[in-house]
């Protein structure tokens, strides 16, 4: 426990009571997060950044422990295409290496985003945005083909009242400059999954069902579409109820559902009872992915505390990732 953390050792152990191995395993060397994961056939996964590259400590833990690898912010428009037609995908590419060391898969995240998105895009007359966001995911999509797992395609499209956000691609092509990204990277790259990538959306509500309607029409159209990502920034204590529920009805329509971006933020300082019930939520997420046939895998946001986006984004909150600041 006090390697891993109360969270870590209780989702160890429910990955591997599910592989039948006996529980008091769970805290030992042999067993990683990966393994147990791949035994039951998900994938687990975790988020790093250029950065985390030089720490050791780091490093040691994302390539020993987790199977999927996703960049945090290197594959993001305003760091690949940071002026039109000048592509830059050297940060990105050295992610890709430490991935292909480690014999991890890579998801590819993110093409279309109304965030980190360089002010060119924005100022673009609309008749030309359709051209400049083709041009953008043909030419990151090919650079990476082959390489690459997955990819979200297209990343926060709703607002929480379940309608379309109102930003650079909407404004210029409607709600149809969704299928037309999906295309686009479908014919960069054929073998990649294509994915919808959203937060908020983990329980039934006005946004979910937005997504589950897109979902259902995009499905209709014969537009190629193989997932949806939940992003499940959790708040201790707050898995929705109807978390199964809600990944059961996006698998009826022939889609797979995956956990991109997990984390299960806590008030500090952290109590020994919230750890405890941070380690029930962790395990709450783990069992729903392995009840729910076409759950792909399940991705944390970031390695350890020390990495994590909570405590700068959201004040006075942290300790939301399985391992500490220690890692």
């Amino acid at each position: 426990r006090r390697a891993l953390g109360a969270a870590a050792v209780t989702a160890v152990v429910a990955l591997a009571a599910a592989t039948f191995l006996p529980t008091g395993q769970a805290g030992a060397a042999g067993p990683s997060l990966r393994s147990l994961a791949e035994a039951k056939g998900i994938y687990f996964g975790t988020a790093i950044t250029q950065s985390d590259l030089n720490n050791s400590s780091l490093t040691a833990v994302a390539g020993s422990q987790f199977g999927m690898l996703t960049p945090g912010n290197e594959m993001k428009w305003d760091t690949t295409e940071p002026s039109r037609g000048s592509f830059n995908f050297t940060p990105a590419d050295r992610i890709v290496s430490f991935a292909q060391d480690h014999a991890m898969k890579l998801r590819g995240h993110t093409l279309v985003w109304h965030n980190q998105l360089p002010s060119w895009v924005s100022s673009l007359p609309t008749t030309q945005v359709k051209a400049a966001m083709e041009n953008h995911i043909t030419t990151e999509v090919s650079h990476y083909k082959g390489k690459l797992y997955a990819w979200d395609v297209v990343n926060e499209l709703f607002n929480e009242d379940g309608s379309y956000r109102s930003d650079a691609f909407f404004n210029a092509m409607g709600s149809g400059y969704v299928a037309d990204a999906l295309r686009t990277a479908r014919a960069a790259d054929p073998d990649a999954k294509l994915y919808l990538n959203d937060y908020n959306i983990e329980g039934q509500n006005a946004k979910s069902d937005a997504m589950y309607n897109l979902v259902k029409s995009l499905k209709a159209q014969g537009v190629p579409l193989d997932g949806v990502g939940f992003q499940a920034h959790f708040i201790l204590g707050q898995v929705p109820s109807s978390f199964k529920a809600n990944l059961q009805r996006f698998t009826a329509l022939g889609v797979n559902v995956a956990i991109t971006e997990l984390d299960d933020r806590v008030q500090l300082p952290a109590t020994g009872a919230a750890l405890a019930q941070q380690a029930s939520d962790y395990t709450a997420v783990i069992n729903t992915c392995l009840a729910v046939p076409g759950c792909a895998g399940i991705t944390q946001w970031g390695v350890g505390d020390a990495d994590s986006w909570i405590p700068g984004t959201f004040p006075g909150y942290g300790a939301a990732t399985m391992y500490d600041a220690n890692y």
